[in-house]
C-alpha cells in the first residue's frame, strides 16, 4: 500500500531496503536491495543508513517503516516545512489503525486520523520545535531530512541490531549535536495493523542488549515503560549495573 501510494507523485523515487531473512520479492519501486540481518538479529540502523546513501542526491529525504502509509499530504507537508527549517529533522503524526481497517483508498484515510496521544500534533500546516526534554518522544516510523542534515547527524548507529534503541539514539545524537527536531503537524502517517503484544515479549533481550548499548552511549536506560513491564513480570531484574534477565528459578 506504501509504495501504491506514492506511485503518482512525481519527482519521488522510490527505495525499499529489504532487511528480512529471505530475498526481496517483485516490489513496484524504483529501487530494491537487501541488507541481510546480523548475528543479533534485524540490521534496521543499517538499513536505514543504506536507504539514504541511495538517495545521497535527492532534495529531501523521506524514511517510511514498511507498515506504515503515507497520507495524501505527507509529502506537501514535509516538502513545505522543510523550506521553513532547512537543518531540522521534521517528524509527523502517525495513527495506528486498528484490527480490520484497511487503508486500500488514500482518499479516505483522513476519516480515520487519530494520532498516537503520546507524542505532539500541530495544526495541519504548523510546526512546532520541540524542546530538548521532547527528544526522546522522536520516532523512526516517519520522518524527513535533507541529505545535509542527515550527514550532519551521521545516520544511524549500526552497533543496534534487533529491535529497540537505535531510534532514541538517533535522536540523542540530533541533539547532541544541535539539530532542531520539528513536529510537522499535517504530514501523517497511518501504521497498518499486524499483531504484536505488549510489553514485546518476544524482543526482550534485544531490548537488554540494546539498551545496555545505549546506555554506555549515553548514561541512561532507553525503553524503561517495556523494562519496567519486564520487571513486574519477574522477567527482569534492575541492579547497580543495569537491567538483565531475572535469574532462572532452581530446579526449573
Amino acid at each position: 500500500m506504501q509504495l501504491q501510494a506514492l506511485a503518482a507523485t512525481p519527482d519521488v523515487h522510490r527505495i525499499v531496503v529489504w532487511i528480512g531473512d529471505d530475498a526481496p520479492p517483485e516490489l513496484d519501486a524504483e529501487t530494491v536491495f537487501r541488507v541481510e540481518p546480523g548475528s543479533d538479529g534485524l540490521r534496521l540502523a543499517a538499513g536505514r543508513n543504506a536507504g539514504a546513501a541511495a538517495a545521497s542526491n535527492a532534495d529531501l529525504l523521506v524514511f517510511l517503516d514498511a507498515d506504515c502509509v503515507p497520507g495524501p499530504d505527507l509529502l506537501r507537508r514535509y516538502r513545505d516545512a522543510a523550506v521553513r527549517h532547512p537543518g531540522a529533522v521534521l517528524c509527523g503524526p502517525v495513527t495506528y489503525l486498528a484490527e480490520g481497517v484497511a487503508a486500500s483508498d488514500p482518499a479516505g484515510l483522513a476519516a480515520l486520523t487519530a494520532p498516537h496521544a503520546a507524542r505532539p500534533m500541530p495544526p495541519e500546516d504548523a510546526e512546532r520545535i520541540a524542546a530538548a526534554e521532547e527528544y526522546p518522544l522522536f520516532w523512526s516510523l516517519s520522518f524527513a531530512l535533507t541529505p545535509e542534515t542527515w550527514r550532519r547527524i551521521g545516520g544511524f548507529d549500526e552497533s543496534y541490531e534487533g529491535y529497540g534503541g537505535e531510534d532514541t539514539d538517533f535522536a540523542f545524537r540530533m541533539r547532541a549535536r544541535e539539530v532542531p527536531l520539528v513536529w510537522t503537524g499535517g504530514a501523517h502517517a497511518y501504521h497498518q495493523y499486524h499483531p504484536t503484544t505488549s510489553p514485546p515479549w518476544q524482543h526482550v533481550d534485544d531490548i537488554l542488549r540494546n539498551g545496555a548499548l545505549f546506555h554506555e552511549r549515553w548514561g541512561q536506560w532507553p525503553m524503561t515503560g517495556w523494562l519496567d513491564a519486564f520487571e513486574r513480570a519477574g522477567a527482569v531484574v534492575q541492579d547497580a549495573d543495569g537491567w538483565r534477565r531475572a535469574p532462572a528459578e532452581r530446579g526449573a
